[in-house]
């Protein structure tokens, strides 16, 4: 068996996450507040004013409970992964995984990252329900929409789409002409992982250019490339990440290959868990329709 751990990003967020994990790591948990300025466990127990929902809180919350929530997993079995990999902002947690940087560093560039993601406002983001991506790539054509890039490629019929707001309406109307798509808006500040998030990579590259990455202890997926990383690429994919399509099917699909690949979810919820069984199903329909 391949013991595989993937971790989540946002929009699995939820309160009183981690609820068991912060009087169990008071260290670290007083190490994120010191980094922070603010108390990780308050925001996530509590969610004050909603915090939870605004990308400057999110993303240092969910690396928080994904880090310490991967460090009680380690206790518990007494044995690391074979593979990490990590939706989004879930791809710092299996680098810290990996050991490339520290629980404070990671805290660090989450911290920035999300800060500079929250300043963007342009755009929306929308999940189309029931189409293949090729489907969706014809209808982009067709409705003549170029200003609208592929987000997240998530399940082989979940796919998140991202840009102008208008131009996202008449992308949905076309889509739900299909019987049985269904297009949801989502609940997010701007057109992440699209080529509208350009404005703020070259300050991310600015300051990761600040750190020192350790060489990698684990295998670890990339969005960007739904491949391995490797040592000398981690301050380039993280970058790059932030205006690039999510290749989780790919990723999933690459670790599918490895004999008795068997995956879990360490975090906040079971996003990845539900994901993971439709690219599973999929992939195997696909192979007996081959035969």
């Amino acid at each position: 068996m391949t013991k595989i751990f993937v971790f989540p990003g946002q929009g699995s967020q939820v309160k009183r996450m981690g609820k068991n994990l912060f009087d169990r790591y008071p260290d670290y948990v007083a190490e994120a507040d010191d980094i922070l300025g603010y108390s990780i466990k308050t925001l996530c127990l509590e969610n004050p004013n909603g915090d939870l929902i605004r990308t400057q809180f999110t993303q240092p919350a969910l690396f928080v409970v994904n880090a310490l929530s991967y460090l009680a997993r380690l206790e518990e079995s007494g044995e690391k992964p074979a593979f990490v990999a990590g939706h989004s902002l879930g791809e710092y947690n299996a680098l810290f995984a990996a050991e490339v940087f520290s629980f404070a560093d990671g805290v660090r560039l989450v911290q920035r990252r999300g800060m500079l993601m929250s300043k963007v406002s342009d755009g929306a983001m929308v999940a189309v329900i029931g189409l293949e991506i090729e489907a969706i790539r014809e209808i982009l054509v067709e409705t003549k929409n170029q200003g609208i890039d592929i987000a997240n490629h998530n399940a082989p019929k979940q796919i998140v789409l991202a840009g102008p707001t208008e131009d996202l309406k008449t992308v949905a109307l076309a889509c739900e002409k299909t019987n049985d798509v269904r297009v949801i808006s989502l609940n997010v500040g701007a057109a992440f992982h699209s080529r509208y998030m350009k404005p703020i990579k070259n300050s991310f590259g600015a300051f990761i250019a600040g750190f020192s990455f350790k060489p990698l202890m684990l295998p670890v997926i990339a969005n960007l490339t739904a491949l391995p990383y490797r040592d000398d690429e981690i301050s380039y994919n993280l970058v790059q990440q932030i205006d690039h399509t999510v290749r989780w099917v790919e990723s999933i699909q690459y670790l599918m290959q490895e004999i008795g690949a068997n995956f879990e979810e360490i975090g906040c919820g079971s996003v990845l868990t539900k994901l993971i069984k439709d690219i599973s199903i999929d992939t195997l329909s696909n192979k007996i329709a081959q035969r």
